[in-house]
Order: structure tokens, then sequence, then C-alpha cells
């Protein structure tokens, strides 16, 4: 099983691109004898950049797409076409594609003569026009839609018509690693004899975090070692716009509410293996999203995974995966709210402990190997089902009393 995906991917700096090395690092595991990611596949990688050279991507990385030049994504179709992959994964998320709402994918898809699996990291409730004949075209040209929530479900079959039985849940994956027994993070200035509240992930506005600098003066007038730490570096996109304008923006917030000594920012990328260690660190881990309009949050799922209390606002996600006390919820943008929660959980260590506990046990069956083994069983599921079709296809003479037990409008990719 040789699987060919077509998403962005590192060194740049994108959830996306992150959450596709780790997946082919995840179906990898699951074949000890591969060794390399490319033995296993490749990548067609999508730049935000002309320069084809913008970033030094790893061997895996085969083609590259510039984002808005159309030739390209029809070039890469038939580079796929012409490679010897089973199958072909897609990554998609509106932005990262060219045209309006990312439309340049569609020929590319339209072309393909493998299997696709297209997993959905943005379904939006109010679609405009383009955006849900997108979502529609590529549930069409797949094999399988794979999302990682029920409400995700639930707008696909309800807004954008999609066939349910096309639709499979396979929840965000997580690393599958333990924090270190002598965790080096605690020794840091900011963790050291302090009481943490950790966020992470790229920083822009509608991350929310002046909701919890706003909750700080409460906070720390009952726990006054307690530190805010942002984790992460200021998004590309942001920096390219607009430069440090939110990260300035929040450090004067932090002055003109005297808590500034109680706010750090660590600007930097850190590996997964760190990123464990940090939130194992942190007394509570804060996601304070400005609206419900997210449907997957890898850093929520990462800070699941890694056992961490988590305190988020009521987005899609959080309210799915932080079901059954496996962390607390406030309302948007209410920092007295947040304020509350977190000083009782800092006043009483036992709820502390259990929501530790309780999102433990439940990351244990997101770790990427394990997510890696479903997503090979969807692979192997959709090659079997297309090489099927076409073996139909090249008789000249069908039996009739096979042809109604299978629907080749959804199995056969079009070519």
């Amino acid at each position: 099983m040789k699987i060919a995906y077509i998403s962005t991917y590192p060194p740049r700096e994108c959830g996306i691109a992150t959450f596709n090395q780790n997946l082919m690092r995840a179906i990898n595991a699951n074949f000890p004898d591969r060794g390399s990611l490319s033995n296993g596949g490749f990548v067609v990688a999508i730049n935000d950049s002309e320069n084809m050279q913008e970033y030094e991507y790893p061997n895996e990385v085969k083609y590259i797409i510039r984002q808005n030049h159309q030739k390209d994504y029809i070039r890469a179709a038939n580079y796929i076409n012409t490679s010897d992959a089973d199958a072909v994964i897609l990554e998609h998320e509106f932005g990262i594609y060219g045209g309006e709402s990312g439309i340049y994918i569609l020929p590319l898809l339209n072309r393909l003569e493998k299997p696709l699996i297209s997993i959905l990291h943005t379904i939006l409730k109010d679609p405009s026009y383009v955006q849900r004949i997108i979502i529609r075209e590529i549930a069409e040209q797949s094999s399988k839609i794979i999302v990682m929530s029920q409400r995700a479900v639930e707008f696909l079959t309800k807004i954008y018509d999609v066939p349910v039985n096309k639709i499979q849940i396979i929840e965000h994956g997580v690393p599958d690693v333990e924090a270190s027994l002598e965790n080096p993070i605690k020794n840091l200035t900011q963790f050291k004899n302090h009481r943490v509240l950790l966020t992470f992930g790229l920083i822009s506005r509608n991350k929310g975090l002046e909701t919890v600098i706003r909750a700080l003066p409460k906070i720390a007038e009952n726990h006054p070692d307690v530190m805010y730490v942002v984790l992460g570096n200021t998004h590309p996109g942001v920096i390219k716009n607009s430069g440090e304008e939110y990260r300035d923006h929040l450090k004067t917030l932090a002055v003109q509410l005297n808590v500034s000594k109680h706010l750090s920012f660590i600007n930097k990328f850190v590996s997964e293996e760190e990123l464990v260690n940090y939130l194992s660190a942190a007394g509570i881990y804060v996601t304070p999203y400005l609206n419900e309009a997210q449907i997957t949050s890898g850093t929520l799922s990462y800070a699941v995974g890694a056992g961490a209390a988590v305190v988020s606002t009521p987005y899609w996600h959080a309210t799915e995966l932080l079901a059954n006390s496996r962390g607390r919820l406030f309302d948007f943008k209410n920092a007295d709210a947040l304020a509350g929660i977190i000083n009782e959980l800092l006043d009483q260590p036992r709820l502390l402990n259990e929501l530790k506990n309780n999102a433990y046990e439940y990351g244990l069956h997101l770790r990427w190997p394990m997510i890696g083994a479903e997503y090979i069983k969807v692979a192997q599921e959709a090659a079997a089902a297309h090489d099927f079709s076409d073996k139909i296809l090249k008789n000249s003479i069908v039996d009739p009393e096979i042809m109604p037990k299978f629907n080749l409008t959804h199995m056969v990719s079009p070519i």
C-alpha cells in the first residue's frame, strides 16, 4: 500500500502540514519494515510561495504545487496518475489551495485515476455557494470522506447533502509519547515556582488570548504564583500582513491590567516530545477561542492526549472532546467565568487531577499509530473497490447479477 498525499508540508509552518506529516508517520508505524517515509508513498506539497525553493522539503516530497498556478494542479494529477501510488489522501482546508475558496483543487481531483480519500479540516455551517459546491464535488470524487467529530457529520449530511455512508469519523491523532520522568520544562523560569496556565499554537487574533489576560487579575489575587505561558510563533500569514501587532497588543493589555509579571511568551516552534513536556508541566491548558466555528482543533486534541486539565470555550470540537468530565467549559469572551473555573481548580487539586486522569485515559485511543491503522483500513478498502470497478469496466461482458450490487457512480474515479 503506497499513498500519495496532497497537502501543505513541513518545514512550512501550518497545522495541516504537521497533521499530514504525523499521519504519514502513523501509517508507516504500522509497517515496521518500511524504513523511511518515502518508502510508503510521497507528498505533493502545496506552496504559498512562487519560489519552488522556498522550503527545504524532506525526501518524501516529490512534487510541488504553487498555490495560485492552475497548471501546477493539472501537472500534479498527471504525476500522481503515472506513479505507483495505490491511493490518494487529500488534506482539505479552503485557504491552502488557489482560486476562490480553493477551487483550483477541483481540476486535479477530476483528473485523478486513483482512489481518493479526503480529510476535511474545515466544514462551515454557513458556506458560500462556491464553498458548498467545492465540498460536494470533493465528496463526489472521494471514495471516503474523513472528519473528526460528530458535528462534522451532521453538517455534511444536512448542509452539503453528502451521503452518510461516504463519511467516516476518525478522531485527530495525538503524539505516542509520555512526558519525561525528569521533565526539563519544570526548571524553566516561567514554570519554576509557578502555577502555569498554558496555551500553545500559532498566534492570531481569533485565538482569544486576551480573554485569559483579562481573567488574570482575579486569578492572581487568589494565586499570586500564577503564570500564563503562551507557547508558539505568530502565524506566518499574520506576520506577513501585520507583523507582531497582536502580540504587542496582548503585552500592552497585560500592562494596563497590572498583570504583565504573570504573562510570558515563548516564541518558538517545539517538537512533539517538547510539547508533551510543556503540557505535562502546566497546571491547566486553556483554549479561549472567540466563537463556536471550530470543527477540529489539533491543539485541543494534543492537550487531551497529554492528559492535561483543559479549560475551554464551547466551540464545536471542544463540546465533544471535553464531554464526560474530560475538561471544563466557559462562555466566549467571559473572563470572569474563566477566572472562577481556574480558581476553583487551583483551590481543589482533587478536581484538577480528575480532569487530567479522564483526559489521559481517553487520549490513549487517539495515539497516532492507532489512528494510522484506521486510515490504512480505509485506504485498503478504497483501493480494493477501485480495482474491482476497473475490472468491471475492462470486461466487454458484465454479469447482470453483479451490476445491481455496486453503485459505479460513486466507486469509479472519473478520468
